[in-house]
């Protein structure tokens, strides 16, 4: 009987119900990579990981080692005692997420590990870091490439950048989502004064770059009567722009923040909005655009080069920051009954291309990839291979 492959995963807060794109994607994918026979370890920080969870959930293994509450260091410590374990308990593969933690990929390496990078996106765009920050998360972008025995982009155009930039192959393997499971209730849109099908939904972290002031101002010049605007989500690390957004909320009247949602909660926020809007300026592949198309949501985006990748003609594009824009956009859609034909299509499109179960599946040809080429699948970008 073939033995599994130890995989140890780092880099993450840690899941389930832990906000974050990161945490999202690793609480969908690492299950799945457990049906298809891997041992999967989870290194994840212990003040974030819920208690109630223990130390296994749905076969993924979790290890819980200390990390401060800081927006600035704790990846960086908590990814260096992370390594520090993986040496000792020496996995098959230590698969890191993102390009601050990758910062430590030269160290796992020296330790004698396999290691494959996820690369989420350049974060040193994200307008929440200042220069200090910014400089090493272009130095672990760096690391994590040209360490790395592997690599993966979540989208086309990081991909594209990690082999213009650093000259470097890296397979495409976009995010996913499941099949929704209908939530019926609509007890969540009910307890914050929502009517289902009036209001317009937005679920992101309270973080500039997801531009909650754009939407609150294009609702209020859409001027929707007997609408409101939801924003679900909450900030890692509370500061002005999370108190910006919640003073502007409550001046509206009309807007309403939920708070993180997670879990059925989530599920009757998405089944039973009018709308949906991404109105972000910088994105990796946003899941939760993903997971509103498996709704049938109508969906409105900004036209930054993550959400057009996704080409689906479904979807309405505006122009980033484009206020007046935006709110003609939302007035159109809620104005208008979605077509039932409208619906199935957006959900089809999302379910034929974007599986949860084929992001496991082509993760784990890059685990047995690095595996069989004895660690040294490093090679530069002349063959251009999408797994």
């Amino acid at each position: 009987m073939k033995k599994p492959l130890h995989i140890m995963w780092l880099g993450l807060r840690g899941f389930p119900n832990v906000q974050g794109g990161i945490e999202k994607h690793a609480e969908h994918l690492c299950p799945w990579l457990t049906q298809l026979g891997c041992d999967v370890t989870v290194i994840v920080r212990g003040p974030y990981q819920p208690t109630n969870v223990g130390s296994e959930w749905r076969g993924v293994r979790f290890v819980s080692i200390w990390s401060p509450r800081s927006k600035n260091l704790e990846a960086l410590l908590h990814t260096f005692l992370g390594v520090l374990y993986a040496a000792i308990k020496r996995p098959d593969i230590l698969h890191i997420q993102a390009i601050g933690p990758a910062l430590l990929t030269p160290l796992a390496r020296l330790v004698g590990l396999r290691v494959v990078v996820t690369h989420h996106g350049p974060d040193y765009d994200r307008q929440k870091w200042g220069k200090t920050a910014k400089a090493a998360l272009r130095l672990g972008e760096y690391f994590g490439m040209r360490f790395s025995q592997a690599r993966i982009a979540i989208s086309e155009g990081i991909r594209h950048l990690v082999r213009d930039k650093h000259g470097m192959h890296c397979a495409l393997i976009p995010n996913g989502v499941d099949i929704p499971t209908p939530a019926g209730s609509a007890a969540t849109p009910d307890k914050f004064g929502l009517t289902p099908k009036r209001y317009v939904l937005l679920v992101s972290r309270f973080v500039p770059e997801k531009r909650h002031h754009d939407l609150i101002q294009a609702f209020r010049r859409a001027a929707l009567p007997g609408w409101k605007l939801a924003l679900v989500g909450a900030s890692d690390h509370p500061d002005g722009y999370t108190q910006s957004v919640l003073k502007a909320a409550e001046a509206s009247g009309n807007v309403v923040c939920t708070g993180f949602q997670t879990g059925q909660a989530l599920r009757e926020l998405y089944e039973h909005a009018g709308l949906f809007v991404l109105p972000s300026s910088h994105e990796g592949l946003p899941i939760a655009l993903l997971e509103a198309m498996s709704y049938g949501l109508p969906a409105i985006a900004s036209d930054i080069p993550a959400h057009l990748e996704i080409d689906c003609s479904d979807i309405d594009y505006y122009p980033v920051g484009d206020i007046d824009s935006l709110a003609s956009l939302v007035k159109l859609r809620a104005e208008q009954t979605l077509e039932q034909g409208r619906r199935e299509r957006l959900r089809q499109f999302v379910l034929d291309r974007y599986k949860w179960r084929d992001v496991a599946a082509r993760t784990y040809e890059i685990y047995n990839d690095v595996i069989a080429g004895g660690g040294q699948l490093s090679a530069k970008h002349p063959v251009e291979k999408t797994v």
